[in-house]
């Protein structure tokens, strides 16, 4: 074995840790070496999210040791930002295994360096904690969850005083506190426990009465207040709150599904928790099927992405992707607005780098200004802050299923989306349309685009090499055609320089630095590449359009996209 990853073994194996640590090394010592090398050949990094890892022993995997380590990292960027002052944090959890006690070893660190801790009560959606940081005049905030990662996974989400997750120069100070503390001796594990308050229901209701006041049309609802509803928490947090948004919102005729309705951290039912994947959402769409409802909707364990289902032009159920889910949402913000005359004149949206550009184009034929940031949540709400007071922010999105409506939560709220997209389906049901007639009703007024995500997986400790490999090859060698149209231009958000390939001519790309390339072809195609900064992936976007004129000419076109989508992804070789 590596002598460096043997003395990591030794120093867990004779320093103050638990005997089960240490009962689980020798064993694996024993039976499974391989995985041993795995849980110590590096230490988890503390990245700009924060942590998210398989659970176990060792310096690469979440226990109490490293979720530990990291908090009193946090803690003590806390102390050095905020001296003098008291400071306060709040603490939630999803429904994982470990979840709770991760979120307790967290309060206990916290509370043991003097800071005054806000813990829920029991899990609780993600975009409930961004609510509490800024109900509460917190300092910051962690969150236990892996979102939708295998069962195996846990994480740790860590937030600031405006409810976003963090952003420069916060995150990468913290990343310095946290790699400065070199061994759990370092840790404050307890003391001071007074500074731990409980809280729940009284943030519950607030927040409820926030997402309330987020409808556009609560009388439209209150004539179609029995829209069929099927709603999946896939073992997860929204279950403690998606129902109660539906029922104040107006909505009676909800049904959940039994099989996935209680929080399991072993996600009994589905072999991923990702309501992205089809078969995750299956036997929800099966029972909307039985019982023909009019929408279906599921959310992640801990409930910031939402999935919706719906009938497609012929009457089949089908599975939105997130682009598409986004552009509804968008469009129904911003035209029911418009028509409802609250619309503002400095209304702004926000969407990232690779979600679909037509909402640039709804939001620019609106009058509507739509920033486009990088990949994340916390740019939007970063980007939101920067407004603040300027602006006035209505939605914001991402084509990974993620919402944001209104300015209170500060990252994507699975909660507010279920709820404005039922809103949005019982206006269109009203009107005597479907959200999939919407859907084409906007291709035919905006412009057809279709998109599609390819992943591809890079596990182990070879994987992250390999994923480099292929970013570099791309930006050091970009095709130069696909699908017969020239790649007109290269966006390198690494190196903060755009490129028209033909002529040669450079500019400076004014966003934080980001691994992401995009190929922008002559045609409009937009195929953007990018490692995923929570999972072992590399993540390719395809984007392209096309005109449609009226509904009868829908399939044709699309088949044309899918198509033209499937030459791409050969000639790009992923």
């Amino acid at each position: 074995m590596d002598a460096q990853i043997q003395q990591k073994i030794d120093t867990w194996l004779n320093g103050d840790y638990d005997q089960q640590t240490k009962d689980e090394i020798i064993r694996l010592e024993k039976e499974n070496p391989n995985d041993l090398v795995e849980a110590f050949y590096q230490n988890m990094e503390f990245g700009t999210g924060g942590l998210r890892g398989i659970m176990g022993v060792g310096t690469n995997r979440m226990n109490k040791y490293t979720v530990g380590m990291a908090t009193q990292g946090f803690a003590n960027y806390l102390n050095k930002t905020y001296p003098g002052t008291e400071i306060k944090v709040a603490v939630c959890h999803d429904c994982r295994n470990n979840s709770r006690f991760f979120a307790e070893t967290v309060a206990h660190v916290f509370a043991a360096n003097g800071v005054k801790v806000f813990l829920f009560d029991d899990l609780r959606p993600t975009p409930e904690l961004s609510f509490a940081i800024r109900l509460l005049g917190c300092n910051g905030g962690v969150n236990v969850t892996a979102s939708h990662n295998p069962k195996e996974y846990n994480g740790y989400k860590a937030y600031w005083n405006d409810g976003g997750q963090l952003v420069p120069p916060h995150d990468k100070n913290v990343i310095k506190e946290v790699e400065a503390i070199a061994s759990v001796d370092d840790v404050k594990w307890s003391g001071n426990d007074e500074n731990i308050t409980i809280i729940g229901k009284e943030v519950d209701d607030a927040y409820i009465e926030m997402v309330k006041s987020l409808s556009v049309y609560p009388d439209v609802i209150a004539k179609q207040h029995d829209l069929k509803i099927v709603y999946t928490p896939i073992h997860g947090s929204g279950i403690k709150l998606v129902p109660r948004a539906l029922e104040t919102f107006g909505f009676t005729n909800v049904h959940i599904v039994k099989e996935q309705e209680k929080p399991d951290g072993n996600f009994p039912t589905v072999a991923y928790p990702n309501p992205e994947e089809p078969a995750t959402m299956s036997i929800g769409l099966n029972y909307a099927k039985e019982i023909e409802a009019d929408i279906l909707l599921g959310t992640d364990p801990d409930a910031d992405r939402v999935a919706i289902g719906i009938k497609n032009h012929k009457g089949e159920w089908v599975l939105m992707n997130g682009n598409q889910t986004a552009v509804l949402a968008h469009a129904y913000l911003i035209e029911a607005r418009k028509a409802k005359g609250i619309a503002q004149p400095n209304d702004m949206v926000v969407k990232t780098i690779v979600t679909t550009n037509m909402i640039d184009d709804i939001a620019k034929a609106n009058n509507v200004k739509c920033y486009n940031v990088l990949t994340g949540f916390k740019w939007i709400a970063e980007k939101i802050k920067e407004k603040e007071g300027k602006e006035n922010y209505i939605i914001g999105g991402e084509e990974s299923f993620g919402l944001m409506i209104g300015d209170k939560v500060r990252d994507k709220d699975s909660v507010s989306a279920v709820a404005i997209l039922c809103e949005m389906a019982a206006y269109e049901k009203e009107k005597g349309n479907s959200l999939y007639d919407k859907l084409i009703d906007l291709y035919i007024q905006y412009g057809f685009y279709l998109e599609k995500l390819i992943s591809i997986t890079k596990k182990g400790m070879n994987g992250q090499e390999e994923i480099a490999k292929m970013m570099e090859g791309f930006r050091n060698e970009p095709p130069k055609e696909l699908c017969g149209s020239k790649v007109a231009q290269l966006l390198d958000y690494e190196l903060h320089v755009g490129k028209n390939l033909d002529t040669g001519e450079t500019w400076k790309i004014d966003l934080p630095t980001s691994n992401v390339l995009q190929f922008i072809l002559e045609d409009g195609s937009k195929i953007s590449a990018r490692p995923s900064g929570t999972e072992p992936k590399i993540k390719f976007y395809f984007s392209v359009k096309t005109t449609l004129k009226d509904r009868s000419e829908f399939d044709e076109k699309l088949e044309e996209l899918e198509m033209k989508i499937k030459k791409i992804v050969e000639d790009l070789g992923v």
